[in-house]
């Protein structure tokens, strides 16, 4: 058995989208629109097969994101080095996104960081 994907509602699809596609090499479909309940879609693919739902619909309700709540936490990405966890972090800070910890290898072993990217969703960057 595998994840055959995850999903995370949005408000701002077009953002989020560029964000997983410029600095996470990601690659959206054509994206899906059912103008009957204004719901939108896109899959992002990864290059090992990993694929990412994002969605939005005009009902969304907006709640406070917490670091340390229940559900969702962070969506962690390998990128394969420590010269590349510090390399992503950087270019993730130059362009104005906050860097909550690291880089940096934790009690586990991870060399990591962490971004706090759109909508206060945190992605965490692992080698």
């Amino acid at each position: 058995m595998k994840i055959e994907h995850v999903a995370l509602y949005v408000h701002d699809l077009e953002k989020a989208k560029d964000f997983f596609v410029t600095y996470l090499n990601g690659k959206a479909n054509d994206g899906y629109h059912n103008p009957k309940t204004d719901f939108r879609s896109y899959f992002i693919t990864f290059e090992d097969g990993a694929r990412l739902e994002l969605m939005t619909r005009p009902e969304l309700v907006e709640q406070v994101k917490n670091p340390y709540r229940t559900g969702y936490a962070h969506l962690a990405f390998s990128v394969g080095s420590k010269e590349a966890v510090d390399e992503l972090t950087a270019k993730l800070d130059e362009a104005g996104y906050s860097v909550s910890s690291g880089p940096r290898t934790t009690g586990d072993g991870y060399y990591e960081s962490c971004i706090v990217a759109f909508e206060e969703n945190l992605i965490e960057i692992t080698e």
